[in-house]
């Protein structure tokens, strides 16, 4: 063994053997029992970061560790084209060049993009294998790829020809920046500090006003009504009246309405159907006009001249001022509230009606909720299934198309003649109604969840009946952060359940996110980041991968500093020593020589404490608990072992006339042996290259799990 632990000397080399010797890649064996993980697949022009770092380890540990348990194990690897996050640094590298998507067309950016794809594509998975993820790379897959377009196209069809994909105009998130719709799940509230504006409308005999307050006085230009709280005694005379929208001169009708907070404001809001969720509904109850007041772009229209063309927040001021002077504005409030912000590029987002293609979400939900009820996936921790069941129980129709180019684009096909809209895997070459041969593919591309949402089984090759799929599907651990519950796990299910008629995992492992000592959220603004390669430059992966884990606890966050790291290289070092210890001190002979019965005190003492680890351990993998599990290995190894049974050793080791030196040096070997098999999970590179130091025949990850002896 080289006299000082420097991992740097063999992580990458081994690593690369484990590969080339195929210790990755299981083949269809239909007497052994498969384990299936997928990977959370990350961006594919994305970088290391903490939490793919915890994400990734924690999925290796458990692959790991069920095939020293004997399961044919796979663990399926690939990246996300990121629709949204893709185009922008592609417009953005465009912009630097002095074009814009529009200029060049469409054929030309996605060029581009693929490009752009091709060059920064790689770092993260050239990332996860410095990490030392036993993915097998040669099933690697691309959301992108052809196989999974393919499933795309083929749910699309399926589900529009069942009912449950339609064509609509409705309220839908609207980010002005990034120019696209958005789904629920991808608007994030944002606390931000604000005002409440008091409005008075009166009359038109101005004899009696009503005062509304609200944090969005530019949309007032598209008012077509002021709802009360039929409870509200304040205003029970006032129901049915008139009032007249300052500087548009409307008369809208006050109404009542059960959604109204009596306590919000003046108990007094106001109703803009084009812009706002509660007030679309409302519409819709009451038969309201919808009137649009800006554009995709936040950019006002002309329903007052004064203001056409201004941006949302130019005109914000412009109007409060014009209300000022017009004696109107009752008083200005400072006021906090929860902003909804685009996960991407983190700018307002704009409810808006908008032309969209929405997938139903009712029929598919029920199952999907059944599946947790009756067992047949089950959360880890368990707490996690109530926000599951929040979601579908409250889930809408979901927003499935998106104004971008980079992505799979809808397979619909629009005739420019009569306007029939053909649904179909190939572009048709005539109208099926008209006749026409003047047809245009719709330019919508699909929300990139669509495509991840199939993840589990198109990525084994369905929608063919592929000797994986058959085999390895369903998989078994889903293993991912707790913050996307919606985006990627319910559709995961309720995809699977209808595409496959299977659960597409039985467990959820939810883990927490990376936070830095303090507990802040890592960002570059606070300048609180750790970049994981530098943590493996320095300190190794294996430290990386023990730091992470060890004392961490089911689904909450982890505390992580440099530190940690340092610490765990510091273990690494005590086991690297350790090692060296018992390999000076073994001889062929005295392992051969040794009797059961020469057995003394202390080395009963840590053979019981050992099966009493490997009992400990096995059960808190079994149950997800890998904080537990690394820190009972760590403190089993440094206490124990290194710090008593070895120092106990020495006398026995060093007297040449010792009757039990035999049984001491084959009590050290097996304890070594032990823990290796135990740690490897945790930490594969530097167990890996112990054992081979021992002389073993085998790598250890073909080894099998240590029993229980005694």
């Amino acid at each position: 063994m080289l006299d000082k632990y420097n991992p740097s000397e063999f992580e990458e080399k081994l690593y690369k053997e484990w590969n080339e010797n195929g210790y990755f890649t299981p083949v269809v064996d239909k007497t052994k029992t498969p384990y299936t993980i997928v990977i959370p697949p990350p961006n594919v022009t994305g970088k290391l970061h903490m939490g793919h770092a915890l994400v990734m380890t924690l999925q290796d540990i458990l692959i790991r560790y069920k095939k020293l348990r004997g399961f044919n194990t796979l663990w399926i690897p690939g990246t996300d084209h990121a629709a949204i996050a893709t185009e922008v640094k592609v417009v953005e590298k465009l912009k630097n060049e002095g074009k814009s998507k529009e200029q060049i067309g469409r054929e030309a950016f996605l060029e581009e993009a693929w490009d752009w794809t091709r060059t920064y594509g790689g770092t993260i998975i050239r990332q996860l294998k410095s990490l030392g993820c036993s993915c097998d790379w040669t099933r690697e897959r691309f959301t992108m790829d052809e196989g999974l377009s393919k499933a795309v196209e083929h749910v699309f069809v399926k589900m529009y020809k069942k009912g449950a994909i339609y064509r609509g105009n409705r309220m839908i998130n609207w980010c002005p920046t990034c120019k696209t719709s958005l789904s629920d799940a991808e608007v994030e509230p944002e606390e931000e500090q604000s005002h409440l504006w008091y409005i008075r409308y009166y009359t038109k005999d101005k004899k009696e006003y009503i005062t509304v307050a609200t944090t969005r006085p530019e949309t007032m230009l598209g008012d077509t009504a002021v709802a009360v709280s039929k409870d509200d005694e304040r205003y029970k005379d006032m129901i049915g009246k008139t009032v007249v929208v300052p500087l548009v001169n409307r008369e809208i009708k006050i109404i009542a309405d059960e959604f109204v907070e009596k306590e919000f404001g003046t108990g007094c809001v106001k109703i803009t159907p084009a812009h706002d969720f509660n007030d679309y509904e409302a519409g819709i109850r009451h038969n309201l006009e919808q009137i649009e007041v800006f554009d995709e772009k936040g950019i006002m229209l002309d329903l007052v001249p004064k203001y056409k063309g201004m941006d949302i927040y130019t005109a914000r001021k412009e109007i409060v001022k014009d209300l000022q002077e017009l004696g109107v504005l009752e008083k200005i409030e400072d006021y906090t509230h929860n902003v909804g912000k685009c996960y991407r590029c983190h700018n307002t987002v704009e409810p808006r009606m908008s032309i969209q293609w929405f997938m139903k979400m009712d029929e598919l939900a029920k199952p999907a909720i059944e599946a947790v009820k009756n067992g047949e996936i089950k959360f880890v921790p368990d707490r996690f299934t109530k926000t599951y069941f929040h979601w579908l129980d409250n889930i809408k129709d979901w927003c499935i198309s998106r104004q971008i180019w980079w992505g799979h684009r809808i397979p619909a096909y629009h005739c420019q003649n009569c306007h029939e809209i053909m649904i179909e895997y190939e572009e048709p070459k005539k109208c099926a109604k008209c006749g026409s041969t003047d047809i245009k593919q719709d330019p919508d591309t699909l929300d990139t969840w669509f495509s991840s949402a199939l993840w589990p089984f198109s990525t084994m090759g369905w929608p063919e009946e592929t000797e994986d799929f058959k085999y390895f599907f369903p998989t078994d651990t889903l293993v991912t952060a707790y913050d996307i519950i919606f985006f990627w796990v319910v559709r995961m299910i309720f995809s699977s359940l209808e595409h496959t008629g299977k659960i597409p995992f039985n467990t959820v492992f939810m883990h927490g996110l990376v936070r830095d000592a303090q507990g802040r959220k890592m960002s570059k603004s606070l300048g609180n980041g750790i970049d994981p390669i530098d943590i493996i430059e320095k300190f190794g992966a294996d430290s990386l991968r023990f730091s992470l884990v060890q004392n961490m606890t089911l689904g909450n966050d982890v505390k992580y500093s440099e530190e940690k790291a340092g610490s765990a290289k510091n273990f690494a070092n005590k086991i690297w020593n350790a090692s060296k210890f018992v390999l000076a001190n073994t001889d062929k002979k005295l392992l051969e020589s040794y009797k059961e019965e020469d057995l003394t005190i202390e080395d009963k003492w840590i053979l019981n404490k050992l099966d009493k680890l490997v009992k400990e351990v096995t059960n808190h993998i079994e149950k997800y608990e890998v904080g537990i599990a690394a820190t009972k290995i760590y403190d089993f190894i440094w206490s124990e072992y290194c710090d008593w049974y070895i120092e106990m050793c020495k006398p026995r080791l060093y007297d040449e006339n010792s009757k039990t030196k035999a049984s001491c040096v084959y009590v050290l070997n097996h304890v070594l042996v032990t823990v290796l098999k135990l740690l490897h999970p945790f930490m594969p590179f530097i167990t890996e290259k112990i054992y081979k130091e021992m002389d073993k025949k085998q790598s250890i990850m073909l080894e099998e799990w240590p029993e229980i002896l005694r």
